[in-house]
Order: C-alpha cells, then structure tokens, then sequence
C-alpha cells in the first residue's frame, strides 16, 4: 500500500505485498555486500520519529481499518535505536487498530545492536517477523561476497531473535559462490540452517543488479547447475520445522513446501525439474540472463 512519497527504491519480501510500507530509514547500515546492488544509490540515515508519525497522520482514517500489516523499510530498519522504534510501534498500534504484524529487514550489523530482552520489548510491540540475509553458510563464501561476519556469528545473532520469540525468515542465494564453491556453497548453506531451524528459508537465485564486479569475481552457474546446487540444498534440509520458499522473480524452479513434511516431495520435484532440464541441453548449460536495469 502507497501513501508516500518514498526515497526509491523500495524493496520489499514477496510475502509482505499486501502491507503498508513505512519508510523509518534510508538505505541499509551494512550496504557492503559485494553481490548486492539494492542500496547501492542511497547515503545510509535515519527518519525522525516525528518525520514518520506525519506520514502515519496522512494515512487516511477509512484506510486505517483495513491495514493489518506493516513493514518497515529500508534494508535495516531493526538498527534504529531502541527508543525510538518502540515509540514507533506504539504510535502504529494506536493508529492501526486491526494490526497484528510488523516486520522488517535485519542484517547481521542490526541485531548486534539489540539484546534479547530489548528484542522481546520490540516482540511485545507487535515487531512480530525478521527477514535475515543469510547469503550463505559457507565461510569462504562469505568472505568473497564481504558479509562481514561468519556463519556462527549470524548463527548466534539469529538465535537471539529465536529466544525472543520474533520469527525469522531466512535468504540463501543460489549461484551465489559460483562455480568454485557451488557444492560447499550448497552444503554449508542447508547445515546453518538445520542449527537455526528458522520460521521460513527463501531461495533467492543469484542476478544482475549493479554488481558487474561481483560477477567478474566468478563463473556464474548455468540453468542446469542452479537447479543441481538447489536439489544439494533441499536433499541436505533436515530442520525441526521450517517453510522452504523460491517465490522471486529471479528463481528458475518454483519451490514451495514445509519441513520435514514435504520434505520428500520438495527432492522429488527438484530432481524431476534436474531431470527434464538435461532434456534440453541448451538451456541447461546456459547462464540465466535476469537483471534488473532500472534499479
């Protein structure tokens, strides 16, 4: 929903298309990730509490009744300090009667910004669900990409959010560790999250978005190899209770299911796509041509 007039672009996770988006900062506080082009264009800065509770104001009254979710953007809105994000929930929550979510973006950088019991107050406050770029589970990886801290370190940031009771939904990227390191990529990525066993796990496929440098950095996966490195993710999946997701417009294999439930029926889909892939040996050896110009 759109009452605003925003600091473009505006990112949002697919399952958040229904909700008001609340613009509470610019940019991403990280905004160093080598592969990522999302924030790349915008100084990272915070709105004011009083800046937001304008824009709250604008909202129409007859609109009000109908918003049950919010998001929060940009790329990490969870850095804004304490006090002032649990004023902004509290003034979201007399304002929106029907509300029953807010979310927001969350980089490793944010939650250390947050203890456990500050994320409880926010939790307490309605801030009900975090999405977490992972990228990927695999310390070399990360590394190339820049992330800026290693898979047990966001391993540890994520569980204190779990301990909060705030739910988490967790992106990999296909594609991301390129040729080199597909497999690790892969297996390293299904391990991490079968510790954390988060809410929902998305997979995002690797694409061009103002990183022409990260690609120069590797061999980019052919069709065929993205859909091998997700049936190695799949295959390794084993967490208590999970939602697996490849819903975005980057993703070649829809995947949709929940673990451990759907977990053979996940493997057998993914090995039947591998399949008919091989089928059509030209497009299982080409590299996926999706990009974003425009942003």
């Amino acid at each position: 929903m759109y009452y605003f007039d925003y600091v473009e672009p505006v990112f949002r996770p697919p399952s958040e298309a229904g909700s008001l988006i609340l613009q509470i900062t610019i940019g991403c506080s990280q905004n160093r990730c080598r592969f990522c082009g999302m924030y790349k264009m915008k100084k990272f800065h915070l709105r004011s509490v009083a800046e937001i509770a304008t824009e709250i104001a604008a909202v129409p009254q007859s609109h009000r009744q109908q918003i049950q979710r919010i998001f929060l953007a940009d790329g990490d809105a969870l850095v804004y300090p304490q006090q002032g994000l649990m004023e902004l929930l509290d003034l979201l929550a007399e304002n929106f009667p029907r509300l029953t979510r807010v979310g927001a973006y969350a980089s490793p950088n944010s939650l250390t910004t947050k203890s456990v019991t500050e994320l409880a107050e926010l939790k307490a406050k309605k801030l009900r669900i975090l999405y977490f770029g992972l990228e990927s589970g695999d310390a070399a990886t990360l590394k190339l990409i820049d992330k800026g801290f290693s898979p047990q370190q966001m391993l540890e940031l994520c569980k204190k959010a779990k301990k909060a009771g705030i739910k988490l939904s967790v992106t990999g990227i296909l594609g991301l560790a390129g040729r080199a390191r597909s497999r690790e990529h892969a297996l390293a990525t299904a391990e991490w999250i079968n510790q954390l066993s988060p809410e929902y796990f998305s997979l995002l496929t690797m694409f061009r978005r103002h990183n022409d440098d990260y690609f120069a950095l590797i061999e980019p996966l052919t069709n065929g190899e993205i859909i091998s490195e997700a049936l190695t993710i799949v295959g390794q999946l084993n967490p208590q209770k999970c939602i697996l997701r490849s819903n975005h417009v980057s993703n070649i294999l829809n995947l949709s299911g929940s673990y451990p439930k759907d977990r053979d029926r996940l493997i057998a889909q993914t090995e039947a796509a591998l399949s008919e892939a091989r089928k059509q040996p030209d497009w299982f050896n080409a590299v996926p041509d999706y990009g974003e110009d425009y942003y």
